[in-house]
């Protein structure tokens, strides 16, 4: 069965820092976008940061500049370094792949379990 599992989650001050991973164990690894998505308590799914083929990313406005998304192709892994956190970024991180880069979940049909990311004041 095709999935992906995320780790690396944790309790962290603000300011501080938290690097995830998710590990996606196939071959075809490289041909698939990879995704961050977060939801906090009581809030919807929120896009974070995709990257594709050839390392072309993007964004959400929310973390640019604080969060970079990175490839591993050797590992089947990708990482998501997250800088300069902020109590807002609080939120379970959810790793999903898909065939095509997208900003829209509904994009994505391999999704982890999530990874608790919480930043205290």
């Amino acid at each position: 069965q095709v999935h992906v599992t995320e780790s690396g989650g944790g309790l962290v001050q603000a300011g501080g820092s938290l690097r995830l991973s998710c590990v996606a164990p196939w071959t075809s690894f490289g041909a698939y976008a990879m995704a961050w998505f977060r939801q906090a308590p009581g809030k919807d799914r929120e896009f974070v940061v995709v990257t594709g083929t050839g390392g072309r990313t993007s964004y959400a406005e929310s973390v640019e500049g604080r969060f970079t998304i990175s490839r591993d192709g050797a590992k089947k892994t990708v990482y998501l370094q997250m800088n300069n956190l902020k109590p807002e970024d609080t939120a379970v991180y959810f790793c999903a792949t898909g065939p095509i880069i997208s900003r829209d979940s509904s994009a994505y049909k391999i999704w982890g379990q999530g990874t608790q990311v919480t930043v205290s004041s």
